[in-house]
Order: C-alpha cells, then structure tokens, then sequence
C-alpha cells in the first residue's frame, strides 16, 4: 500500500471513508445542487456518475479539492458502451466484425472523447454472454459465445485503459455484469439466473477472467440473483473467486441502487443488514442509494460489519484514484485541448468502418445486391429510412443529435439516382393509414428498399420483448410492398435477432444492419452499392422463430438428437429445429472457398497443436472472409458440446488469390472440467472443424489425437 493512502485513511473518520465508498448521481433532482455541495464539501461523496463536461465536472472537483477536510479528489463515472460523442456500433453489432483490433480502435476513441469531458471511470465494457433476443441488454454485448466474449474484453480493457492508466489519456474501465446476468428467467431483465455450476464456469466467467488478467480496474457485479443469492452479496464468487483465485486487486462498484435492492431480493431485512452483507461480499463503492453512508453505522453498532472490512474498500478506492493519477493531476482530462476538425474526421471515418464491417449480408438472391450505379428510381420504404436517431441504438447521452440516415447515405452515394422516401408507418403505432403511398411509391420504382426494424428505445436496460418479430404495422406495410413483385432488399435496423421466416422468404436481399451510430447511413449505403464487399458474420445464432429460445451453437449433444423427421427425437412437432441463421453465418459478393485442412496429427497435454486451413477467392471481387475453427470431443468423461469455438481469423483475398490461415491451439484449448471441476486434457480422439460458420454441414475437419500423458 502507498504512504499517501496510508496517511489519508488514517486520518478519516467514520464519515469520511464511508464517503469514500459513496457514488452519487448527480443527474438526479433529487441530489439538488446545494446537497450535493454540503455533501461534496463535508467528504461524504467520494465518486459522482452521469454528469460529463468541464462546466460540470470542473465545480465539484474544484468543491472537494478546496472545501472538504481532505481535499480528496472525485472520481467521475459514465456508461460509455460504444462512443461518447462520436457514436460506434452497438457493441452486439460490432461483435460481427470479429475484428479485436477494431474494437481496441473504437474503445480508444470513445476514452479520448469521454476523458475531455471529464469521466474517468466508464462502466463498460459489458461482457454478459447471452443466448435470449428477448432480453434488452443483448444489445450491449458480444453475443452467445465466451470466447468471443473473452477477445472483446481483452480489446476494449486495452483500449480505454492502454498500457498507463494514469496516462492523461486513459480511463479506468469496469467490467460488468458479474455474472450470468444474460440468463435472465423469461429474458426479463433483472430476473433470477439459475444455471448449473458447469455452464457458469464454461460459459459465463470466462470473458470477466479475460477482463481480470487484461487489468481491468473495476468490476461492477450484476443485478440478478445467481441461484437464489443476489451477486451483489455473492461473496464466494466475488471475494473467493474473483479476488482469491483470479487475483482481481480493482474497485468492485455496485450496480445502481444494487445494495438497497438486496431488501426486495428478500436477503435483507433493513439497509444496515444490506449495507453488510454487500461489504462483506466485497463491495466497495455503493452506487446512488447512500446504503453505506445511511446503513453501514448501523451496521456497526449491532455487530454485522467490521470497521477492517470499511478500511480494505477504502484502501481499494483511494488506490485507484492514485492510479488514475487524480491526486498528481486531477484536472488533467478536462485540460486537454479541443479535438481538431482532422481528428474529428478520423474519428468519423472509424466509426464508418465499425458501421460497415459490422453489417451482415443475410440473403442475396436475383441479383439484388449491389446496387447498379447510375440512373434509376428507388423507393426507401419504412419508417427508419429517415431516423437518424434511431441509429444511435442505447446509451449515447452525450452525442450530438444527428446521425446520417439511411436516406442521407443513399443520396450521398447515389447521386444519379431518383431516391424518394415513404415512411407507411411508424415503428411501434397502429396507424395503417400510410400503407397506400408506400405501395403506390414503390409500385412505380425499379427497386424498393424496405426500412424496418426496432427503435433505439426498444432494446437496452429494462427493455426486453416476449415477440421478437416486426413491431407496430411494418409487416403490414411489407407485405403490401412485397406483394408487389418488385425487386426488394431489406434493411434491418435492430439491437437483437428478428424472427421474421416470412420477409427471408420473399425479400431478394436482408441485410442485418442493427444500430451503427453516427456514420450508420453512409456505411450501409457502402454495402448495399458495393463500395464495400460485406464482412460481417453473426455474433450469435438467428432464431427461425422465439419459440426455439434459447438456440446456440454450443450445445450439448443428447441421447436422441434432433431430427426434424425422427419422431422420438430432441426436435418441435410443430417447428424445425435448426435456426434460420447459424452463428457466423454472413454472405458477401464474391465466393470463397475452403480447401484442405491439416493439422499436427499428435500431440501430449500441454502441448500445442498447428492447424492450417487453405482459402481461395473463387468470385469477381476482393472480399474478406472469417474463418472460424471448432473443436468437437467425441468422446469424453463429460458430454461435450457439439461445437466449441476455439479461434477465428480473418482474411482479405484479392480475386483469384490463395492463404493458408494459421490457428495455434494451446493445451487447455483441449481441456474440459471434469466431475470435480478440475480442468483435465484426456486422451483420445479430438475433431477439429472449420469454416466459415456453424453449419457442420459447411465445416471441413480433420482428426487428431491426444496421447496419454
């Protein structure tokens, strides 16, 4: 520990280190200004979250430097999930890039933007693996799979906090939410998880593990119970696990009102007993509620909390500002000078490249897309052709107001062409009243492009949907379209999978563009004229229908597999079991083929094994692919699962062009948790598949085996 912390803690009193722990959200009128100054000046508030700018920030820092005891300075924090004022693809849209390197790129352009304003704490990246469209939040995150999860956290703990955290620069980031908080019962936001002790490890931790050993500052536990104890009290995950196995030495920040929730949860009978059973559990910083300040004195006198367990949070928190650098410079993020009009143009221009890379080409029939340059007539049908808004997606408070809409983007790129936009209807109203000038506008068009999808206030916190299909009158305003024979492309602007088995089937293209932020018109204009070859490959499995929730890649094999004409069998009487879209799937221009894989035939526990896999451009266009290479254990002490992600790799071919793409698979690629939840490698057979997603059909594999050891 340093000497200053040391000092500063031993002078505290009471109040003041139990201020230390206290976050306050000053965006609240009931925190009015002058509480929120006694409050400050009296060193009861050690960390403020949603307020932004040096007009704001700058007053209250100012406040707790000048006027309380300590002069210790605040810590300011904001959910910065993907951009600050410069928005960036929701981050399940981005996740379909499966490109690390361009999440790094935009985390490092959101910290620039957020830092000048003053934030120094930014509760992201979220990690939560989720297999339920229904629940809100799978907008903010990475998709189904852990190993996804687990690259995207290392990329953006890298890019908000880089190699020096108290570099000027640089934020501390919070990895949330601990855990299982995608596995929500019914995909109802804040509902219990009761998930095996299997799939926790193997499914759910991994990405916070990943976060753990990148460095990350903060982990903010989540909302749910996990099996009866809610995690803000869960202190055999986060004081055992989290600080004891994995090391974690960071600030553990409660979710928002989290410690007083434990009362409703039914764990706690009053605030002192919650304030004591979040701190035993090791939480440091209680957010909003004033538990701690109110409960924790309580707690005290009847014996519930120790005063060395309100020191050991203190510790953490007083370090962490001096990590930060805040007691060397505490103004030094809101000195910086004004970003340039060059940087603002990068910055755009990233964010224009996130947009593109993240969109996924679903279906591509009679040769609808790209679009023909030159003259023609266009109708944009739909009421998010010109919503600029609506591309923002979840949590984009400090943006400006304006977007380019997919209108904007086609004028931009089309400039020939005759683009006329008829909304219908309105996203979420049941107004048929405009359906007639749609049909009529598109009657008399060469091409219509259809606009439908889910406002940006349709997923995100406490928005989650029992019908993931079309909201409002848009399948309506469609099928009307649709009806009329016209070539038609589908642009989807969403936060989760759609089930619409009906628009895959008469639509001659579907493009997934979900929320893409600020360039999100300019971007989708790109793929949908050819500017841009699609990249994009889904981060998470297509439900053909919300009935086969929850539908992942990486599930187990049974007894009687699935077969849609095998009676006694894991299948629906009245749905096929395969998904519309498996995960990875994504189409492009050109065509790409996968040729022979090999891979070391032998191997020992411990060892690495080389697998290499040829791929050729087959089409008339340079275009990127991912391959993505899935591990199967046919045979094993514990049922494995069907298929298990083990790496994926991206390459961009000229036409004609041939690589052999590398994946090297470490020893513990190859191990599972055996009954007692030890990782073991057993002998035997492995088969290693690959290709461009997971449809086995689609996956080319060659066997290896593991020796004994």
């Amino acid at each position: 520990m340093s000497d200053l912390v040391e000092r500063l803690l031993a002078a505290m009193t009471l109040q003041e280190k139990l201020g230390q722990l206290n976050m306050i959200d000053a965006a609240l009128p009931t925190h009015a200004p002058d509480e929120m100054t006694r409050q400050v000046c009296a060193g009861l508030i050690g960390s403020v979250l949603n307020v932004y700018g040096a007009g704001t920030t700058n007053p209250l820092q100012q406040l707790a430097l000048e006027q309380s005891r300590l002069r210790i300075p605040l810590i300011f924090g904001f959910d910065v999930l993907h951009g600050h004022r410069t928005i960036c693809p929701i981050p399940l849209a981005e996740a379909c890039a499966f490109d690390p390197p361009l999440w790094e790129r935009t985390a490092r352009i959101a910290m620039d933007e957020a830092g000048r304003d003053g934030i120094t704490l930014n509760f992201a990246p979220m990690l939560d693996v989720c297999r339920d469209p229904r629940w809100g939040r799978i907008a903010e995150g990475p998709g189904e799979d852990a190993l996804v999860a687990s690259r995207y956290a290392e990329a953006k703990v890298r890019g908000f906090q880089g190699a020096d955290l108290a570099a000027r620069e640089n934020m501390a980031a919070t990895a949330k939410h601990f855990v299982a908080y995608g596995a929500p019962a019914g995909g109802r936001d804040y509902g219990s998880a009761d998930i095996s002790e299997r799939e926790l490890a193997e499914v759910y931790l991994p990405p916070f593990e990943a976060a753990v050993k990148a460095g990350v500052a903060a982990i903010m536990p989540s909302f749910n119970d996990l099996a009866g104890i809610p995690m803000t009290a869960h202190g055999a995950l986060l004081k055992d696990l989290v600080r004891g196995r994995w090391g974690f030495e960071g600030v553990l920040v409660s979710d928002y009102n989290a410690v007083g929730e434990l009362i409703a949860h039914g764990v706690a009978e009053d605030l002192a007993e919650a304030a004591a059973l979040a701190l035993a559990a090791g939480i440091d910083i209680d957010m909003q509620d004033q538990a701690y300040l109110l409960g924790l004195p309580a707690a005290l006198d009847r014996g519930l909390a120790s005063v060395a367990d309100i020191d050991r949070a203190v510790r953490r928190v007083l370090t962490l500002k001096q990590r930060l650098g805040l007691f060397d410079d505490p103004y030094r993020r809101v000195a910086a000078p004004p970003l340039s009009l060059d940087t603002l143009a990068q910055y755009a221009e990233v964010a224009r490249d996130a947009g593109r890379r993240s969109i996924v080409l679903l279906k591509n029939e009679r040769g609808a897309l790209p679009l023909k340059p030159g003259a023609q007539r266009i109708a944009l049908i739909g009421p998010l052709g010109d919503a600029p808004l609506e591309m923002f997606g979840c949590w984009f408070a400090a943006a400006g107001l304006e977007a380019a809409s997919i209108l904007d983007g086609l004028r931009a790129a089309l400039p020939q062409a005759d683009i006329s936009h008829v909304p219908g209807v309105t996203v979420d109203g049941d107004d048929q009243g405009g359906i007639a000038e749609a049909a009529a506008a598109a009657h008399d068009a060469d091409t219509v492009i259809l606009s439908l999808g889910e406002s940006k206030d349709m997923t995100g916190e406490a928005h989650s949907r029992g019908h993931i299909d079309l909201p409002g009158c848009q399948r309506a305003l469609a099928e009307a379209v649709l009806a009329l024979g016209k070539p038609t492309i589908a642009i989807l602007t969403h936060g989760r999978p759609l089930a619409l088995p009906w628009l895959f089937e008469r639509a001659d293209a579907v493009l997934a563009t979900w929320q893409l932020g600020s360039q999100a018109g300019h971007a989708i204009a790109e793929v949908l004229t050819g500017a841009w070859n699609p990249s994009g490959r889904l981060a998470i499995t297509w439900p053909l229908d919300g009935g086969q929730i929850p539908i992942f890649h990486s599930h187990r094999p049974t007894g009687r597999p699935g077969h849609n004409d095998v009676f006694y069998s894991n299948r629906y009487t009245d749905m096929p079991v395969e998904p519309q879209f498996p995960f990875g799937f994504g189409l492009s221009y050109t065509r790409f083929r996968l040729g022979s894989v090999t891979a070391t035939p032998e191997f020992a526990p411990g060892e690495t094994v080389t697998v290499l896999a040829e791929v050729t451009n087959e089409g008339a266009l340079e275009g990127e692919e991912t391959v993505f290479l899935f591990l199967r254990d046919p045979v094993a002490s514990i049922a494995r699962p069907v298929l298990e992600l083990k790496g994926f790799a991206k390459v961009t071919l000229a036409v004609g062009e041939r690589q052999t793409v590398r994946f090297i698979l470490q020893g513990d690629d190859f191990a599972l948790l055996d009954r007692n939840m030890r990782p073991r490698v057993e002998p035997g057979a492995f088969e290693i598949l690959v290709g461009p997603c997971a449809d086995r059909s689609r996956l080319s594999s060659v066997t290896v085996r593991c020796q004994s050891a």
